[in-house]
């Protein structure tokens, strides 16, 4: 066996049940546990029976294959001494062994020639370099989406700009929060607003883990504050978040509370509504954080997932800003998110969405899913969001 033993993972919904991706992200996490040497007859079966199905042709079969299956292991066992991940190999080693047996196993059924072994190859050789930029490229490609927002109230010249992060999945520190940080410097904004989700599952425990996002969090800077709200109650765990952010004097916890942003010129409310997975429950808040607001004012939810989108646009909230699915984490081209982990499945996977009066933006966030989740990204690229608010100024003041 290998790495501490997981925590007890609570469930998911507010019923006391689980969602699949949930259950997958749990048992991944057991198996995870297993160094790969332990499963070395498991190994030697898979790849040996696809193998045997070549006939007189499994030497030169059984060397390609085993090339692939070592080029598997080594990149995904080199991930941490780069400072990239810290996900376990076992799972995603045997999810992309299973893949290659099958493509082998098809190819002795359909190609059993030596073109047939060649296409097989090249297959093969596809899938490497997808894993390879799933793990090793695109988790570190942060990218700055910039929107721009107009007002209900007021259409002067006045711009506030307001950068949203989501999901950092702190487990140590790597390039991917430098890059952050580098954005920050750059763009310069007035204002910065988190939604959440701030360790890993992986490393919600850890107090490595809890420092190294302590420390990153502190660094977030902006003229008008930085505002946050916890994610994920699994993620987010009571006890472990708050003392984080007790120790924050630069961020100031939203939780079910409404906050004027401190700018002369705006007439707009942050809202800060803390996700508990019961739906009815987090409604009621947000009704009630609502009810603050003055008439002639506007107002930006912050909620940690998509899911409160009907209700908020039946309130009438103005701007919705969350994050949670990863834009799905692993996607398919055309078809895009295979899992969102939000109750609407793909419904709000990512991006930009309008309902009456009510603007959200889901973002895909910054870090990846934990325990035994492949710590990889594919056409799903690590986002923070850079908004223009046009017209900020209340005509009234």
């Amino acid at each position: 066996m290998t790495g501490a033993p997981i925590p007890d993972i609570p469930p998911d919904r507010a019923d006391g049940s689980s969602s699949w991706v949930h259950l997958g992200l749990i048992y991944s996490g057991r198996l995870g546990q297993i160094a790969p040497g332990y499963l070395t007859p498991l190994w030697v079966l898979l790849l040996g029976g696809a193998t045997w199905l070549w006939g007189a042709q499994w030497i030169p079969t059984a060397a390609l294959i085993t090339v692939f299956f070592v080029g598997d292991w080594l990149m995904l066992a080199l991930l941490p001494l780069t400072r990239r991940s810290w996900g376990p190999v076992t799972p995603p080693l045997l999810g992309l062994t299973l893949v290659r047996v099958g493509l082998f196993a098809l190819g002795a059924w359909f190609m059993s020639g030596h073109g047939g072994r060649s296409l097989i190859a090249t297959s093969n050789v596809a899938l490497s370099l997808t894993a390879f930029y799933a793990t090793w490229i695109e988790p570190f490609r942060v990218g700055v989406t910039r929107r721009q927002y107009t007002p209900p109230a007021g259409h002067l010249s006045d711009t506030l700009r307001v950068l949203h992060l989501s999901d950092v999945h702190f487990e140590r520190a790597s390039l991917r929060e430098e890059a952050v940080l580098a954005h920050i410097r750059d763009l310069q904004p007035d204002l910065i607003v988190l939604t959440g989700d701030y360790l890993n599952l992986s490393s919600v425990y850890q107090p490595e883990a809890q420092q190294g996002v302590r420390q990153f969090l502190s660094r977030l800077r902006a003229p008008l504050g930085v505002y946050a709200i916890t994610g994920s109650p699994v993620v987010d765990v009571a006890g472990i978040v708050p003392e984080i952010f007790a120790e924050l004097t630069n961020i100031h916890w939203l939780n079910d509370a409404a906050v004027k942003i401190p700018h002369d010129a705006a007439a707009c409310w942050l809202l800060g509504i803390r996700c508990t997975y019961d739906e009815a429950r987090d409604i009621t808040a947000l009704q009630q954080v609502y009810e603050q607001i003055p008439p002639d004012d506007w107002c930006v939810l912050l909620y940690h997932t998509p899911d409160l989108m009907p209700a908020a646009a039946r309130i009438g909230v103005n701007l919705y800003l969350c994050g949670h699915t990863h834009g799905g984490q692993l996607c398919l081209p055309f078809y895009g998110a295979l899992a969102t982990s939000s109750r609407y499945g793909k419904r709000y996977e990512a991006g930009f969405y309008q309902a009456g009066q009510t603007t959200l933006y889901v973002s895909r966030g910054l870090g990846m899913e934990g325990l035994g989740a492949p710590r990889a990204r594919f056409l799903a690229p690590p986002e923070i969001i850079l908004w223009e608010f046009q017209g900020c100024r209340n005509e009234k003041l």
